[in-house]
């Protein structure tokens, strides 16, 4: 699928069984959801619609890399993230970020696997 946005890339890729997702952030309707908490769950959201364009949800998930624009917030991004991916959760990674698209608090990137259920 092309990106709605016109941006020079594209927000899923899918080969072999394996479903490459571009970063997310917390944006809906065009705008960032201005909560952390809600940010986190609308990244969460648009993570699961890319993978979902695939037929895969969330539990197909081996591997993500989070960027957070501040670490102090790691603790409650934990939480968010915890209550979302089913064990066993993914591999991950997860970095500070000096400045994220939109200006957002968070971004995730994932790889998920057909067959990982």
């Amino acid at each position: 699928m092309p990106n709605p946005n016109g941006l020079p890339y594209t927000p899923a890729v899918a080969i072999d069984g394996w479903v490459v997702v571009s970063g997310q952030v917390g944006v809906r309707d065009g705008a960032l959801v201005v909560d952390f908490a809600g940010e986190v769950d609308q990244v969460l959201a648009n993570l699961a619609d890319r993978l979902a364009e695939h037929g895969l949800g969330l539990e197909h998930v081996v591997k993500t890399t989070c960027f957070l624009a501040d670490l102090d917030r790691f603790d409650e991004f934990n939480e968010r993230y915890a209550a979302a991916f089913p064990e066993p959760r993914p591999a991950r990674s997860a970095v500070q970020a000096a400045r994220l698209p939109f200006d957002a608090n968070v971004e995730i990137e994932a790889w998920a696997h057909r067959d990982r259920s």
